[in-house]
C-alpha cells in the first residue's frame, strides 16, 4: 500500500510522523495500514443446536490462615443468551476461553461436548468508529461475534464492501441481538495485524503468517490418541527375543 512523494531521502523530512508511513524508496511512501481476515465458523458440535460459553478465568484470594497460598484461579462459565452477550474484545489481563458446546450431549462424566476457539496473535482497529472505512469494516470492532445461522449472512463486510456505507455488515446484523442459546449458530473470528511498512516489504512483501486453533474440549471421553496404532511398521514395538536380549 504505497503513495507517491517528493522526498527521495529521509534527510529531507522534518517530521517523519507526518509521512503516515515509511519512505521505502525514492519518491515512494508505504502507508501505515491494517490487515484483517474474518473466519466464518459454522460450528455444528454433535448436532446443529449449540451454545456459546465464555469461560472467564478469575483470581480467588484466600482468607487469612486458610492457606500459605494467597490466591488461586477459578473458571466462571457464562452462557451467552443473545448476540450482544457473545461480542468479545480480547484482553490480555482478562483471560477467557471461548467454547461452542452442545448442551444436550454429555460425556461419560457429564460435561457438555464442545470445541474451543484458541485465538492467535491479532489486532484491534484504532480508527474512529464513524470513520467511513471503519463503518465498512465494522466487523473489526470485536474479535469474536456469534450470530444465529442465516443463509443471507455469509460475508462479514456485506456483499459490496468497497462501495458500502456500512449498512450491511456483521456489526449491523448483530445489533438485532437475536437469541443464540441452544440454536444453530455461527462464530466469527477476526484475525489481524497492524502494518508499519519497512523497506524489506518493497516492492514485494514477504509472507506474514498468523493462525488460530479449534480444539476439542470435553468432546472425547479421554485423550483420543491413546489407541491409535503407529503409522509405520518401523514404529511398532520390537518383541522378538533376540532384540530384547540385545
Amino acid at each position: 500500500m504505497v503513495k507517491g512523494t517528493s522526498y527521495d531521502n529521509m534527510n529531507q523530512v522534518n517530521q517523519p510522523e507526518n509521512l503516515y508511513g515509511t519512505l521505502l524508496s525514492e519518491n515512494v511512501v508505504g502507508v501505515i495500514h491494517d490487515h484483517y481476515i474474518t473466519f466464518y465458523l459454522d460450528m455444528d458440535v454433535d448436532g446443529p443446536d449449540n451454545s456459546f460459553v465464555k469461560v472467564n478465568l478469575k483470581q480467588e484470594t484466600t482468607s487469612p490462615e486458610e492457606s500459605p497460598r494467597l490466591s488461586y484461579l477459578k473458571a466462571v462459565r457464562n452462557v451467552a443468551k443473545t448476540e450482544k452477550d457473545a461480542q468479545v474484545k480480547l484482553k490480555l489481563y482478562d483471560p477467557s476461553e471461548y467454547h461452542i458446546i452442545n448442551p444436550s450431549k454429555k460425556t461419560r462424566v457429564g460435561n457438555p461436548t464442545g470445541y474451543k476457539l484458541v485465538p492467535g496473535g491479532t489486532a484491534a482497529s484504532l480508527l474512529d468508529l464513524d470513520d467511513p472505512p471503519q463503518k465498512r469494516g465494522a466487523f473489526t470492532n470485536n474479535q469474536i461475534w456469534v450470530t444465529p445461522y442465516n443463509k443471507s449472512e455469509e460475508w462479514a463486510g456485506g456483499l459490496f464492501t468497497y462501495q458500502s456505507h456500512g449498512d450491511d455488515t456483521l456489526a449491523v446484523w448483530s445489533e438485532r441481538d437475536r437469541a443464540i442459546e441452544n440454536k444453530d449458530i455461527v462464530m466469527w473470528y477476526t484475525l489481524g495485524f497492524h502494518h508499519v511498512p519497512c523497506q524489506e516489504d518493497y516492492p514485494i512483501m514477504p509472507t506474514v503468517s498468523s493462525s488460530f486453533d479449534l480444539k476439542p474440549v470435553n468432546f472425547y471421553n479421554s485423550n483420543p490418541i491413546l489407541n491409535i496404532p503407529p503409522h509405520f511398521e518401523k514404529d511398532l514395538p520390537v518383541c522378538n527375543a533376540a532384540a530384547s536380549a540385545a
